[in-house]
């Protein structure tokens, strides 16, 4: 085996399941990564995962764990890769150290016990473990009389912490040197609270996510605009809004702009209301049901040095941009309940942010179950749907008039199903692709993951059609 060399257990396939092994010599390794699969990836037939949960590669060598953020697609199978013996360092940005219990704690629950004393157990040694790194800042993993290896992160815009990291390898016996990133997920610009990411200066290896190798998404400078029109026509049927919502990044991108239309909307609601009939955005509930979503938003708000400048000119003009009046949260169970049976009864006009994102369970099945089959209701999708979600499947028959099944149950889908576009937190093909030529040296091997098959042989004729008679080896795996 030539050295570095790199063995994906993970995201190859398709976009879930991230996890990629760096081997830097013979006897030590990185991991980069080690996430749930979800949806159609789970298993063959798409009906479930465990099949995909045990860690079934050698642990023998591996110096330390860093996740690129805290997407459970990227770090679900943490808890499972502890079971198996792991005992190294988990490296994460700062933010991510803040995020990263809490998203564990929720898979501990959800996919191994609900025992509390168990739960603290597995948190604490979680927490022990942890090495949070400040962007931008080389940490020294190995250093050796035969090898020197650094790692540092830099900012990868997708959510909060979220960090593409760089490889600094030196074999001191060859005096070679090999610099491999590892893109993680990457963000697109115009991303509400977060930087846009920069491109390393250089790269020997590139090792790139792809999920929209084969797309360019809606401009997102406007898509405000596009959500505030779509609550609007959604709104005219007098029912409910069912927005399904990843608990972090896209809750609170959704919260972030829904301020923002509030905000503006009370400058201009009185001369809006003489040309055509308007929601009283001021007055219209935005309901957080998710508690795992509102433990994000407070962290988030505890995190707001990390905030770009625009957030931050909101807060000093004394904007709340993540606890504006009009959000109500809801914790407990019987009140979600309560809140569940009240929509769907009164038809009242609101809008729900509910978990999971791709509707496969979570509090937004509850919604979904009782308010689908009625025509006053709505559904936004604002995010990516795998295949074999129930997100998906709504999605796609909805528009329609199909159905979907949720907990067994057939539901006919009567409520209107809207898609808006431009609120991906992943690049597309374009960002993707300035990744590669904002870099002042391009990389002379890339290996494409983190995408469907299709997405990942577009974007490699096009890198190929960028680089015209430069060495380059473009690998789909």
């Amino acid at each position: 085996m030539d050295y570095p060399e790199i063995i994906h257990h993970g995201a190859r396939d398709g976009v879930t399941g991230s996890c990629h092994q760096l081997h830097i010599d013979e006897h030590q390794s990185l991991l980069i990564d080690c996430g749930l699969f979800q949806g159609a990836e789970t298993s063959g037939d798409g009906r479930n995962g465990a099949d995909r949960l045990a860690v079934e590669f050698s642990l023998k060598g591996i110096r330390a764990l860093v996740a690129t953020h805290v997407h459970i697609d990227h770090v679900g199978r943490i808890p499972y890769l502890m079971a198996a013996g792991f005992k190294g360092p988990i490296l994460c940005s700062e933010p991510s150290a803040k995020l990263l219990p809490i998203v564990l704690e929720d898979a501990f629950k959800l996919g191994i016990s609900r025992d509390q004393q168990q739960v603290e157990r597995f948190i604490s040694q979680v927490s022990k473990r942890l090495v949070p790194l400040p962007y931008k800042t080389w940490f020294t993993l190995i250093d050796e009389p035969w090898m020197l290896c650094r790692i540092r992160l830099q900012r990868a815009g997708h959510i909060l912490g979220s960090a593409y990291v760089e490889c600094d390898l030196h074999n001191r016996h060859s005096a070679e040197k090999h610099l491999v990133v590892f893109s993680g997920d990457l963000g697109a610009p115009h991303a509400p609270l977060l930087p846009p990411p920069q491109s390393p200066r250089r790269a020997d290896t590139l090792v790139m996510e792809s999920t929209y190798g084969n797309r360019v998404h809606q401009d997102r400078r406007s898509r405000r605009a596009r959500l505030e029109s779509a609550i609007t026509r959604a709104l005219q049927d007098k029912g409910t809004v069912l927005i399904p919502a990843f608990s972090i990044g896209r809750t609170q991108e959704l919260l972030y702009e829904l301020e923002d239309i509030i905000h503006r909307s009370k400058s201009v609601q009185a001369a809006l209301k003489r040309i055509e009939p308007q929601p009283d955005w001021p007055e219209l509930p935005v309901i957080l049901d998710s508690p795992l979503a509102s433990r994000f938003t407070r962290v988030y708000r505890s995190l707001q040095p990390y905030w770009d400048v625009e957030a931050h000119k909101r807060l000093q003009s004394g904007r709340k941009p993540l606890g504006f009046e009009q959000l109500l949260t809801i914790d407990s169970h019987h009140e979600h309940l309560k809140t569940v049976h009240h929509l769907a009864d009164t038809a009242r006009p609101a809008i729900v942010i509910a978990g999971s994102g791709m509707c496969s369970s979570g509090r937004i099945v509850n919604y979904l179950k009782a308010m689908l089959n009625d025509a006053r209701h709505n559904v936004l999708f604002v995010g990516y749907q795998a295949r074999g979600t129930a997100g998906n499947a709504i999605q796609t028959h909805g528009p329609s008039g199909g159905y979907v099944e949720l907990d067994g149950e057939r539901i006919d889908i009567r409520a209107g199903i809207e898609t808006i576009g431009g609120y991906s937190a992943h690049a597309d093909q374009q960002d993707l692709l300035n990744f590669v030529t904002r870099m002042q040296q391009w990389p002379s091997r890339i290996r494409l993951i983190h995408g469907e098959a299709q997405a990942k042989q577009v974007l490699a004729e096009k890198i190929r059609g960028l680089y015209d008679e430069r060495g380059l080896e473009v690998l789909i795996e």
